[in-house]
């Protein structure tokens, strides 16, 4: 059985003259079902599933042929860049449905890009294992190796150790070589861990709850989309901010009582009176 899609109709020759090519025809682009899926870079059997779940509006008709537009793959990109990020095709319907009712889905496309953003710029390291043996003589045994595999830190093959920051290996190398055991820095490293996620959920609540809260059933306006949008990126760095400012305080408040407490005790332990000669 011959695909009316691909058939050429009577009149379009098929092939790079014809009229349905890529950037052929008169003032217009447009695309066999073939084309498109190549250009977008999908199967037919993907592009057709799309159109069955109305992802895709109906093609132009001539006679047998249905003929798609640059829309058509503008449309299958926007898809495509929606997927990567995770959306399933239900949530891509209603953004898509967003846009054909005259919300703007770019911006709201453009909110989502500001909410989920990444925010660390980690840079991330990988070592072999000699220069791993070299950095952390003796110390990287199958305890501690299950330990920062565990933390998220590091992945392990027969290669070496890929570490998600290079500024994070570097410090821990730098507390070993100070004498302080690996076990003693990836415990620290834990609670560490730990604490920076109940500050995260801190912002993130903060956030939610007093910026995003009216995003939960409601549709949003491209008006609306946009303001949120700065809102975010406004208060992204305060995050930051707010969370350095805290720690160093926090820093200069315990040394202080650690300090104080280690003089208390050397005082304590002098006698009152200087021996007598």
């Amino acid at each position: 059985m011959v695909d009316n899609e691909h058939r050429p109709a009577a009149g379009h020759p098929a092939g790079p003259g014809a009229h349905g090519a890529p950037g052929r025809g008169p003032g217009r682009c447009e695309y066999r079902v073939e084309e498109l899926a190549e250009a977008a870079g999908i199967t037919v059997r993907t592009l057709r599933f799309y159109r069955e779940r109305k992802l895709l509006p109906p093609p132009r008709r001539q006679g047998r042929i249905a003929w798609y537009s640059q829309d058509h793959l503008d449309r299958l990109r926007v898809i495509a860049e929606l997927l990567e990020r995770g959306h399933t095709l239900g949530g891509i319907t209603e953004l898509l449905a967003a846009g054909e009712e005259g919300r703007d889905v770019a911006e709201l496309i453009g909110l989502e890009n500001a909410i989920i953003a990444p925010w660390t710029d980690e840079v991330p390291v990988t070592l072999t294992w000699s220069e791993i043996d070299k950095a952390l003589p003796g110390q990287l045994d199958e305890d501690n190796t299950r330990a920062a595999t565990e933390l998220g830190y590091v992945t392990v093959d027969q290669e070496g150790v890929t570490h998600v920051s290079r500024r994070l290996m570097d410090a821990t190398v730098a507390l070993v070589q100070e004498g302080i055991p690996l076990s003693a820095v990836l415990e620290v490293a834990r609670r560490t861990q730990e604490c920076a996620d109940a500050v995260a959920d801190i912002f993130v609540r903060l956030i939610s709850e007093q910026l995003l809260g009216g995003l939960e059933g409601s549709r949003v306006s491209a008006e609306e989309a946009h303001r949120l949008t700065e809102t975010v990126l406004r208060v992204r760095p305060l995050g930051r901010t707010v969370a350095d400012a805290q720690f160093t305080l926090a820093m200069d408040r315990r040394v202080r009582e650690e300090y104080e407490k280690v003089l208390r005790h050397r005082i304590g332990a002098e006698p009152d009176h200087p021996p007598l000669p």
